[in-house]
Protein backbone atom coordinates (compact mmCIF):
# COMPACT_ATOMS: atom_id res chain seq x y z
CA UNK A 1 0.00 0.00 0.00
CA UNK A 2 1.69 3.54 -1.17
CA UNK A 3 1.91 5.80 1.64
CA UNK A 4 1.49 9.60 0.81
CA UNK A 5 2.09 12.42 3.16
CA UNK A 6 -0.08 15.03 2.49
CA UNK A 7 1.55 18.81 2.89
CA UNK A 8 -1.45 21.65 3.59
CA UNK A 9 -3.63 18.37 4.14
CA UNK A 10 -6.37 20.81 6.46
CA UNK A 11 -6.37 23.39 3.65
CA UNK A 12 -9.21 23.56 0.62
CA UNK A 13 -7.17 21.50 -2.04
CA UNK A 14 -5.16 19.40 0.23
CA UNK A 15 -8.45 18.12 2.39
CA UNK A 16 -9.95 17.19 -0.70
CA UNK A 17 -7.10 15.48 -2.42
CA UNK A 18 -6.84 13.98 1.11
CA UNK A 19 -10.14 12.56 1.12
CA UNK A 20 -9.62 11.01 -2.73
CA UNK A 21 -6.78 9.09 -1.59
CA UNK A 22 -8.25 7.33 1.43
CA UNK A 23 -11.13 6.53 -0.85
CA UNK A 24 -8.49 4.41 -3.26
CA UNK A 25 -7.04 3.05 -0.61
CA UNK A 26 -3.40 4.71 -0.22
CA UNK A 27 -2.38 5.73 3.26
CA UNK A 28 -2.08 9.31 4.26
CA UNK A 29 -0.28 11.27 6.68
CA UNK A 30 -1.76 14.81 6.74
CA UNK A 31 0.80 18.19 7.68
CA UNK A 32 -0.77 21.49 7.95
CA UNK A 33 0.32 24.65 10.40
CA UNK A 34 -3.36 25.58 10.25
CA UNK A 35 -2.20 29.36 9.33
CA UNK A 36 -5.30 28.89 6.86
CA UNK A 37 -6.39 25.41 6.85
CA UNK A 38 -8.83 24.12 9.30
CA UNK A 39 -8.55 20.93 11.45
CA UNK A 40 -12.38 20.06 10.91
CA UNK A 41 -11.63 19.89 7.14
CA UNK A 42 -8.99 17.11 7.42
CA UNK A 43 -11.09 13.56 6.71
CA UNK A 44 -12.16 11.47 9.87
CA UNK A 45 -9.18 9.11 11.57
CA UNK A 46 -6.46 10.69 8.86
CA UNK A 47 -3.11 10.46 11.01
CA UNK A 48 -2.50 14.54 11.79
CA UNK A 49 0.08 16.66 12.37
CA UNK A 50 0.13 20.45 12.87
CA UNK A 51 3.36 21.51 11.77
CA UNK A 52 4.90 24.22 9.65
CA UNK A 53 7.00 22.18 6.81
CA UNK A 54 10.42 24.59 7.65
CA UNK A 55 10.50 22.69 10.71
CA UNK A 56 12.60 20.20 10.15
CA UNK A 57 12.85 18.74 13.39
CA UNK A 58 9.09 17.97 13.68
CA UNK A 59 8.93 16.79 9.79
CA UNK A 60 11.73 14.72 10.47
CA UNK A 61 10.28 13.06 13.44
CA UNK A 62 7.24 12.46 11.61
CA UNK A 63 8.88 10.78 8.65
CA UNK A 64 11.02 8.48 11.04
CA UNK A 65 7.65 6.82 12.65
CA UNK A 66 5.86 6.83 9.33
CA UNK A 67 7.25 5.03 6.16
CA UNK A 68 6.62 7.40 3.13
CA UNK A 69 6.48 6.74 -0.44
CA UNK A 70 4.95 10.12 -1.76
CA UNK A 71 4.25 13.92 -0.85
CA UNK A 72 1.79 15.75 -1.98
CA UNK A 73 2.90 19.45 -1.45
CA UNK A 74 0.09 21.95 -1.21
CA UNK A 75 1.06 23.97 1.71
CA UNK A 76 1.85 27.72 0.83
CA UNK A 77 0.89 31.10 1.04
CA UNK A 78 -1.16 31.89 -2.03
CA UNK A 79 -3.46 34.98 -1.73
CA UNK A 80 -2.27 37.46 -4.96
CA UNK A 81 -2.80 40.87 -3.79
CA UNK A 82 -0.76 40.42 -0.46
CA UNK A 83 1.99 38.99 -2.61
CA UNK A 84 2.06 42.30 -4.59
CA UNK A 85 2.48 44.06 -1.17
CA UNK A 86 4.69 42.28 0.82
CA UNK A 87 6.58 39.58 -1.60
CA UNK A 88 9.36 38.57 1.65
CA UNK A 89 7.05 36.42 3.50
CA UNK A 90 6.42 34.72 0.16
CA UNK A 91 9.73 34.05 -0.88
CA UNK A 92 10.09 32.48 2.90
CA UNK A 93 6.67 30.66 3.02
CA UNK A 94 6.65 29.00 -0.42
CA UNK A 95 10.96 28.90 -1.42
CA UNK A 96 13.03 28.88 1.77
CA UNK A 97 11.15 26.82 4.40
CA UNK A 98 9.84 24.63 1.38
CA UNK A 99 13.89 24.08 0.35
CA UNK A 100 14.14 22.95 4.44
CA UNK A 101 11.49 20.67 3.85
CA UNK A 102 13.05 19.31 0.34
CA UNK A 103 15.90 18.67 2.49
CA UNK A 104 14.84 17.04 5.32
CA UNK A 105 12.95 14.14 2.89
CA UNK A 106 15.83 14.14 0.84
CA UNK A 107 17.59 12.80 4.19
CA UNK A 108 14.87 10.53 4.67
CA UNK A 109 15.79 8.94 1.03
CA UNK A 110 12.26 10.43 -0.50
CA UNK A 111 12.20 11.22 -3.59
CA UNK A 112 8.56 11.21 -5.38
CA UNK A 113 7.46 14.54 -5.11
CA UNK A 114 3.88 15.87 -6.87
CA UNK A 115 3.81 19.26 -6.49
CA UNK A 116 0.53 21.95 -6.61
CA UNK A 117 2.33 24.66 -8.63
CA UNK A 118 0.01 27.26 -10.34
CA UNK A 119 -0.68 28.61 -14.10
CA UNK A 120 0.63 32.24 -12.67
CA UNK A 121 3.65 31.00 -13.63
CA UNK A 122 2.82 31.73 -16.75
CA UNK A 123 2.16 35.77 -16.11
CA UNK A 124 0.20 37.40 -18.88
CA UNK A 125 -0.40 34.99 -21.79
CA UNK A 126 0.71 35.61 -25.37
CA UNK A 127 -1.29 32.16 -26.22
CA UNK A 128 -4.61 30.90 -24.87
CA UNK A 129 -5.34 28.46 -23.74
CA UNK A 130 -1.81 28.42 -22.72
CA UNK A 131 0.06 25.48 -23.16
CA UNK A 132 3.10 24.14 -20.77
CA UNK A 133 6.39 25.39 -22.44
CA UNK A 134 5.07 28.94 -22.71
CA UNK A 135 7.30 31.95 -21.30
CA UNK A 136 7.50 31.95 -18.00
CA UNK A 137 6.62 35.57 -16.71
CA UNK A 138 5.20 36.20 -13.43
CA UNK A 139 3.40 39.20 -12.69
CA UNK A 140 3.26 38.85 -8.43
CA UNK A 141 5.74 37.33 -6.29
CA UNK A 142 2.94 34.07 -5.91
CA UNK A 143 3.74 33.57 -9.11
CA UNK A 144 7.02 34.12 -8.83
CA UNK A 145 7.92 32.05 -5.93
CA UNK A 146 5.93 28.98 -7.30
CA UNK A 147 8.33 29.44 -10.24
CA UNK A 148 11.31 29.10 -8.33
CA UNK A 149 10.06 26.42 -6.52
CA UNK A 150 9.52 24.06 -9.79
CA UNK A 151 13.27 25.33 -10.73
CA UNK A 152 14.74 23.90 -7.09
CA UNK A 153 13.02 20.70 -7.95
CA UNK A 154 13.85 20.51 -11.74
CA UNK A 155 17.93 20.76 -10.19
CA UNK A 156 16.86 17.95 -7.21
CA UNK A 157 15.38 15.62 -10.02
CA UNK A 158 18.68 15.81 -11.79
CA UNK A 159 20.83 15.49 -9.08
CA UNK A 160 19.30 13.14 -7.13
CA UNK A 161 17.24 11.57 -9.20
CA UNK A 162 13.58 12.68 -7.79
CA UNK A 163 10.18 12.02 -9.84
CA UNK A 164 8.85 14.75 -9.68
CA UNK A 165 5.69 16.32 -11.45
CA UNK A 166 4.24 19.65 -10.97
CA UNK A 167 0.61 21.24 -11.37
CA UNK A 168 0.04 24.78 -12.59
CA UNK A 169 -3.85 25.64 -11.90
CA UNK A 170 -5.48 28.23 -10.59
CA UNK A 171 -9.53 28.91 -9.67
CA UNK A 172 -9.59 25.54 -7.96
CA UNK A 173 -13.31 25.77 -7.06
CA UNK A 174 -16.35 23.57 -6.04
CA UNK A 175 -18.08 21.83 -3.35
CA UNK A 176 -20.61 20.04 -1.70
CA UNK A 177 -22.71 20.17 1.80
CA UNK A 178 -20.34 19.12 4.02
CA UNK A 179 -17.07 20.79 2.43
CA UNK A 180 -16.08 23.33 0.48
CA UNK A 181 -13.59 26.60 0.58
CA UNK A 182 -13.17 28.44 3.45
CA UNK A 183 -10.64 31.25 3.76
CA UNK A 184 -9.97 34.29 5.79
CA UNK A 185 -10.05 36.64 4.33
CA UNK A 186 -12.32 35.43 1.20
CA UNK A 187 -10.80 36.35 -1.93
CA UNK A 188 -12.28 33.36 -4.70
CA UNK A 189 -15.05 34.86 -6.73
CA UNK A 190 -17.88 31.81 -6.04
CA UNK A 191 -17.58 31.41 -2.62
CA UNK A 192 -17.98 35.79 -2.58
CA UNK A 193 -20.36 35.74 -4.65
CA UNK A 194 -22.86 32.92 -3.15
CA UNK A 195 -21.90 34.86 0.35
CA UNK A 196 -23.70 38.02 -1.54
CA UNK A 197 -26.38 35.78 -2.81
CA UNK A 198 -27.45 34.27 0.57
CA UNK A 199 -27.09 37.96 2.39
CA UNK A 200 -24.09 36.93 5.04
CA UNK A 201 -22.08 39.56 2.58
CA UNK A 202 -23.91 42.97 1.58
CA UNK A 203 -22.54 43.38 -1.92
CA UNK A 204 -19.77 41.54 -4.58
CA UNK A 205 -17.66 44.02 -5.86
CA UNK A 206 -15.93 43.13 -9.21
CA UNK A 207 -12.70 44.26 -9.63
CA UNK A 208 -12.07 45.62 -12.96
CA UNK A 209 -14.70 46.39 -16.28
CA UNK A 210 -12.36 47.79 -19.04
CA UNK A 211 -10.33 45.05 -19.39
CA UNK A 212 -9.28 44.19 -22.90
CA UNK A 213 -12.08 41.43 -22.97
CA UNK A 214 -15.54 41.03 -24.42
CA UNK A 215 -17.39 42.08 -21.55
CA UNK A 216 -14.83 44.51 -20.06
CA UNK A 217 -14.13 42.10 -16.89
CA UNK A 218 -11.06 39.13 -16.38
CA UNK A 219 -11.65 35.89 -18.01
CA UNK A 220 -11.02 32.71 -15.98
CA UNK A 221 -10.50 28.97 -16.34
CA UNK A 222 -12.47 27.32 -13.36
CA UNK A 223 -11.66 23.67 -12.44
CA UNK A 224 -13.22 21.72 -9.94
CA UNK A 225 -11.31 20.88 -6.53
CA UNK A 226 -12.16 16.64 -7.37
CA UNK A 227 -10.90 16.64 -11.03
CA UNK A 228 -7.46 18.79 -9.33
CA UNK A 229 -7.24 16.07 -6.64
CA UNK A 230 -7.88 13.08 -9.51
CA UNK A 231 -5.01 14.59 -11.41
CA UNK A 232 -2.85 14.33 -8.38
CA UNK A 233 -3.60 10.30 -7.70
CA UNK A 234 -3.34 9.90 -11.70
CA UNK A 235 0.68 11.12 -11.42
CA UNK A 236 1.10 8.56 -9.27
CA UNK A 237 1.70 6.56 -12.63
CA UNK A 238 4.76 8.74 -13.33
CA UNK A 239 6.50 8.01 -10.06
CA UNK A 240 8.57 4.82 -11.50
CA UNK A 241 11.21 7.11 -13.39
CA UNK A 242 13.36 9.92 -12.24
CA UNK A 243 12.73 13.29 -13.93
CA UNK A 244 10.97 16.67 -14.07
CA UNK A 245 7.04 16.86 -15.51
CA UNK A 246 4.94 19.62 -15.70
CA UNK A 247 1.07 19.77 -16.76
CA UNK A 248 -1.43 22.15 -16.50
CA UNK A 249 -4.88 21.54 -14.66
CA UNK A 250 -7.68 23.73 -16.62
CA UNK A 251 -10.65 23.02 -18.74
CA UNK A 252 -9.36 24.79 -22.09
CA UNK A 253 -12.72 27.08 -21.43
CA UNK A 254 -12.50 30.40 -19.47
CA UNK A 255 -15.41 32.37 -18.40
CA UNK A 256 -15.69 36.41 -17.57
CA UNK A 257 -16.68 37.61 -14.42
CA UNK A 258 -19.53 38.54 -14.91
CA UNK A 259 -20.58 35.36 -17.02
CA UNK A 260 -19.62 34.02 -13.34
CA UNK A 261 -22.25 36.52 -11.69
CA UNK A 262 -24.99 35.41 -14.05
CA UNK A 263 -24.83 31.98 -13.47
CA UNK A 264 -23.96 32.49 -9.86
CA UNK A 265 -27.43 33.98 -9.74
CA UNK A 266 -28.91 31.66 -11.72
CA UNK A 267 -27.95 28.66 -9.20
CA UNK A 268 -28.91 30.39 -6.20
CA UNK A 269 -32.35 31.71 -7.34
CA UNK A 270 -31.12 35.26 -6.14
CA UNK A 271 -30.47 38.69 -7.59
CA UNK A 272 -27.24 39.65 -6.26
CA UNK A 273 -26.26 43.31 -5.49
CA UNK A 274 -22.79 44.11 -7.79
CA UNK A 275 -20.91 46.87 -7.58
CA UNK A 276 -18.21 48.09 -10.10
CA UNK A 277 -14.60 47.97 -8.71
CA UNK A 278 -11.25 49.24 -9.66
CA UNK A 279 -8.67 46.59 -10.92
CA UNK A 280 -6.68 44.89 -8.58
CA UNK A 281 -2.41 44.71 -9.01
CA UNK A 282 -1.22 41.47 -10.00
CA UNK A 283 -4.45 40.62 -12.26
CA UNK A 284 -3.82 39.17 -15.85
CA UNK A 285 -6.92 39.78 -18.16
CA UNK A 286 -6.94 36.20 -19.41
CA UNK A 287 -5.72 32.94 -17.71
CA UNK A 288 -6.92 29.52 -19.39
CA UNK A 289 -4.90 27.03 -19.15
CA UNK A 290 -4.51 24.14 -22.53
CA UNK A 291 -5.38 20.46 -20.40
CA UNK A 292 -4.51 18.61 -23.73
CA UNK A 293 -0.77 17.31 -22.08
CA UNK A 294 -2.50 16.16 -18.89
CA UNK A 295 -5.39 14.29 -21.05
CA UNK A 296 -2.99 12.83 -23.32
CA UNK A 297 -0.79 11.16 -21.15
CA UNK A 298 -3.22 10.22 -18.18
CA UNK A 299 -6.55 10.30 -20.06
CA UNK A 300 -7.63 13.05 -17.53
CA UNK A 301 -10.96 14.46 -18.34
CA UNK A 302 -12.69 17.84 -15.95
CA UNK A 303 -15.22 15.67 -15.16
CA UNK A 304 -16.72 17.90 -12.89
CA UNK A 305 -15.76 20.82 -14.30
CA UNK A 306 -19.21 21.85 -15.56
CA UNK A 307 -19.99 25.31 -14.22
CA UNK A 308 -23.06 24.82 -13.34
CA UNK A 309 -22.09 22.11 -11.33
CA UNK A 310 -19.13 23.70 -9.65
CA UNK A 311 -21.60 26.54 -8.34
CA UNK A 312 -24.45 24.29 -7.56
CA UNK A 313 -22.25 22.63 -4.93
CA UNK A 314 -20.76 25.59 -3.45
CA UNK A 315 -24.23 26.59 -2.94
CA UNK A 316 -24.95 23.63 -1.01
CA UNK A 317 -21.87 24.54 1.03
CA UNK A 318 -22.63 28.49 1.32
CA UNK A 319 -26.54 27.32 2.54
CA UNK A 320 -24.68 24.57 5.24
CA UNK A 321 -22.74 27.69 6.44
CA UNK A 322 -25.34 29.76 6.93
CA UNK A 323 -27.77 26.75 8.89
CA UNK A 324 -24.20 26.73 11.24
CA UNK A 325 -24.81 30.46 11.43
CA UNK A 326 -28.43 30.48 12.50
CA UNK A 327 -27.77 27.33 14.99
CA UNK A 328 -25.54 29.60 16.77
CA UNK A 329 -26.91 30.21 20.67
Amino acid sequence: MISVLVTGGAGYIGSVCCRQLLEKGYRVTAVDDLSTGHVEAVPPGLPFHRLDVGDTSALSAILSENKIDVVFHFAAKALISESVTNPGVFFDVNVARGIHMLETLRKHDIRKFVFSSTAAVYGTPSVVPIPEDHNKEPINSYGESKLIFERILQWYATAYGWSVVAFRYFNACGGASDWGECHEPETHIIPLLLQAASRRRQIFEIFGTDYPTPDGTCLRDYVHVVDIAEAHLLALQKMDASGFHAYNIGTGRSYSVKEICQAAEKIANQKIHIRAGQRRPGDPSVLCASPKKLMDEFSWEPRHSDLDEIIAGAWEWEQTQCSKLVARP
